[in-house]
């Protein structure tokens, strides 16, 4: 038997206990981040949370842990911001038009029709003043903003052409909940009528609704082409997202954690949007091959009148958004 003498044992039990010493640091619990949203893990907000989890883990080593819940798997639509301010959950990516009712309906600046005549007007919102702003106004509401996220920009879908303002006159078409795009075809002189995305497909196909609007993806996804014999490629509205972030649980990380998290959520913005131009881009042009749609490019003259007649649904939400926040993003759209 091999015996140690009483320094050796000394010695053994002091590294014993330096290593019982360390254990609990090297065996705490990892911290949790439960992201939930709305739609599948296949779509670029789906994707750009699979990224964010990836790079999180990753920048942290292990520190963190990100819990993906897809397809309104924990709290649908009108639950989510609810749960996120209780911090039932950590993280949320919803649509930009989902923040009225936490009491910020300047974030409905993205919904007002003809603003943004391509991504690169967008980015100067987003990632300029005006998109700081109104993260900064989610704060009191117990809310960090970290990302704008991109779903696209809006085509108009028709079983007849609509081309001009005029083409629109008397048709019903089908919108998501919302006063301003509720007012941007009654500008046009057709009858919005609210229904679930889910519906859409039928009612087309049976003329309960002869149109709608959505960002090719999507359009392409639930096979609405199918259905429309003409589309305009329009881009006139926006389809986007606001990465969100419980305040307490944010402040309380420690900032290493906090400024590998942030790294991690400027990568997986670079990599969502991306995504969202490829996949709008693709769908776009699956849909023109299939030749089941007659597709028609706005020119900037066309472009031109459709903005003549839908400004004034600036004017008319401008108290709703705020006259002063309206005139900043004119300012720095250069419209005038």
């Amino acid at each position: 038997m091999f015996n140690l003498g009483n320094a050796a044992k000394a010695t053994g039990i002091a590294a014993v206990m330096a290593v019982l010493t360390v254990v609990p640091s090297l065996a705490q619990e990892p911290i949790t981040i439960k992201f939930s949203h709305v739609v599948a893990p296949d779509t670029p907000k789906g994707k750009g949370a699979e990224k964010f989890k990836e790079l999180a883990e990753q920048y942290t080593d292990g520190r963190v842990t990100v819990e993906i819940y897809p397809n309104s798997q924990l709290y649908k639509d009108k639950e989510e911001l609810e749960a996120l301010q209780m911090g039932a959950v950590q993280m949320l990516a919803p649509s930009l038009a989902k923040f009225g009712p936490l009491g910020v309906p300047e974030f409905e600046l993205f919904d007002l029709p003809m603003l943004f005549k391509d991504r690169a007007d967008l980015v100067k919102i987003t990632d300029g003043e005006v998109g700081e702003s109104l993260m900064a106004k989610l704060e009191d509401k117990g809310v960090t903003g970290l990302a704008y996220w991109d779903n696209g920009f809006k085509i108009m879908t028709a079983n007849s052409p609509v081309v001009t303002p005029d083409d629109f006159l008397g048709l019903k078409m089908r919108i998501q909940s919302s006063k301003i795009l509720e007012a941007q075809f009654e500008a046009l002189g057709a009858v919005p009528q609210v229904m679930a995305f889910s519906e859409v497909y039928q009612a087309l196909q049976t003329g309960v609704v002869d149109g709608t609007e959505n960002t090719p993806s999507n359009t392409y996804t639930q096979r609405v082409n199918e259905v429309q014999s003409h589309a305009t490629v329009s881009n006139h509205g926006y389809i986007g997202y606001a990465v969100i972030v419980n305040k307490p649980f944010w402040d309380g990380l420690p900032d290493d954690v906090r400024a590998n998290l942030e790294k991690a959520m400027a990568e997986a913005t670079t990599y969502a949007n991306d995504i969202a131009e490829d996949e709008n881009a693709t769908a776009l042009q699956a849909m023109r091959d299939a030749g089941t749609t007659e597709f028609h490019d706005l020119t900037e003259e066309e472009r031109a009148e459709w903005f003549e007649v839908l400004r004034p649904v600036h004017e008319e939400m401008a108290d709703r958004i705020g006259a002063d926040l309206l005139q900043q993003t004119y300012a720095t759209l250069g419209i005038e």
